[in-house]
């Protein structure tokens, strides 16, 4: 999609990472301009510094002083079909994917249902701040066809694929080795690469899948190495004890997906909490990436992510909602909750750090960070802006508040949705109605 019109000036107090900063005194891996601009044009982020220094007559500029712009948040692991089972009773992983899930995702094998979902799955996830996510949809062809159809409407830069499951699900949620790695090479040459979209290939985990779907998957994963590659790994020890005695020939939970060539420097892996000593050696060695989601983690009991100890490996971990066993779509709460699983584990997660994970890290992860996660010039004018004073308790709080890093902590401890006040998307505004002090359009 091309996008046209005036070049924008975005006015603000504008955050840009460079690298991952320690803390607030390691200026070289960020840029933060407290009078700041983006001139933003033809989707893309022309130039970025000082507002005094970028102003120029006939650009259409928009002031969101006093609030932030960052780039956009980035989502690597989130389930589609799976919002209208948000906040179901928090049973245990299995009997929580059998009771709930299970029985959700049937519904997308109607065409006009996951159309719908889509439109409104689209609309909170822009609401909340995330302009990229990697989602896995239903097993149904059609529900990938809805989420990649609605994301080009928006000309957002999303990655998804169909979930390959064939077996432990129910009637109407199944497809077979050969329909799913027909489906999957479908779906992959009508949208891997055209606009925004990228493709990943999904086998859902090891226990929805046969020996002879996971060879489909390998497969795939040769002929399009271009492509992503999701699943779950380790979220649960009752998984990981079912998975061993469907692969008894493997030597660990990670290894199922090794055999099949489904782990390399393009592969995510939910959750990865009860890793072995082996797995956490090749996982460092093939540049996989586990990925953090905390709040899904809390919510079915499944236990503590060691990103420290992971990232001493030279591991580069990602961090996602997992909506819907996670229990918000903001990417702030889930930096809320994950601060404090690394807080149990004497980890910290320091706000810039914090930050930069949500934004350049998760980019870097998906190898992308040339396009998204920053607001370096030339890259995708994807971009969130955020105030620290939107409710009564922050803006209370945000009186206190007296450098850099303490405002972005209160963002990240108690920030959500109602702390966007816009959010852009290849430089075109996602919300209506913002507080008219939030947006002062004017021509300069």
């Amino acid at each position: 999609m091309t996008v046209s019109g005036p070049k924008k000036l975005l006015r603000g107090r504008v955050l840009n990472f460079h690298a991952e900063p320690v803390d607030e005194n390691d200026t070289d891996a960020y840029d933060y301009f407290e009078d700041g601009a983006l001139v933003v044009s033809g989707g893309k982020i022309e130039a970025i510094g000082d507002y005094e220094t970028l102003r120029q007559p006939g650009s259409v500029e928009v002031d969101h002083r006093p609030h932030f712009l960052m780039a956009g948040f980035i989502d690597t692991h989130i389930h589609f079909p799976q919002v209208q089972v948000i906040a179901s009773w928090g049973d245990q992983l299995l009997d929580w994917l059998n009771n709930y899930t299970f029985p959700e995702e049937t519904r997308f094998a109607d065409h006009g249902h996951a159309a719908d979902m889509a439109r409104a799955f689209f609309d909170i996830l822009t609401g909340h701040g995330t302009t990229t996510a990697m989602s896995f949809c239903s097993v149904h062809a059609g529900s990938a066809e809805a989420y990649f159809t609605e994301a080009a409407r928006r000309n957002m830069c999303m990655v998804g694929g169909k979930v390959m499951m064939d077996r432990n699900a129910p009637d109407g949620l199944r497809d077979t080795p050969q329909s799913g790695y027909d489906d999957s090479k479908a779906l992959i040459q009508r949208w891997h690469g055209q606009g925004r979209a990228q493709y990943a290939i999904s086998p859902r985990f090891a226990i929805t899948s046969t020996h002879e779907q996971m060879e489909m998957a390998g497969a795939l994963a040769s002929e399009h190495p271009e492509c992503f590659i999701q699943t779950h790994l380790s979220e649960n020890k009752d998984e990981i004890a079912y998975t061993k005695s469907l692969y008894p020939e493997a030597r660990d939970y990670l290894d199922v997906y090794e055999r099949y060539g489904l782990v390399g420097p393009k592969s995510f892996l939910g959750h990865a909490i009860h890793l072995e000593e082996r797995e956490i050696a090749s996982i460092a060695e093939r540049g996989a990436h586990p990925v953090f989601c905390p709040t899904s983690n809390l919510f079915l009991g499944s236990g503590l992510f060691d990103d420290g100890g992971l990232r001493a490996e030279g591991i580069g971990n990602a961090i996602a909602t997992d909506i819907g066993a996670g229990t918000s779509y903001s990417m702030l709460q889930t930096l809320n909750e994950g601060y404090k699983i690394l807080q149990l584990q004497g980890q910290k997660l320091h706000p810039l750090r914090a930050f930069h994970w949500i934004t350049r890290g998760n980019a870097a992860s998906l190898g992308m960070e040339d396009r998204i996660g920053t607001l370096h010039a030339g890259s995708d004018a994807d971009i969130v802006v955020l105030n620290a004073s939107a409710t009564e308790a922050t803006a209370l709080r945000s009186k206190r508040a007296e450098t850099l890093s303490e405002e972005l902590f209160i963002l990240q401890i108690m920030g959500d949705d109602r702390a966007v006040e816009q959010v852009y998307v290849a430089g075109q505004a996602q919300k209506s109605g913002t507080r008219p002090e939030a947006a002062i359009l004017r021509s300069a």
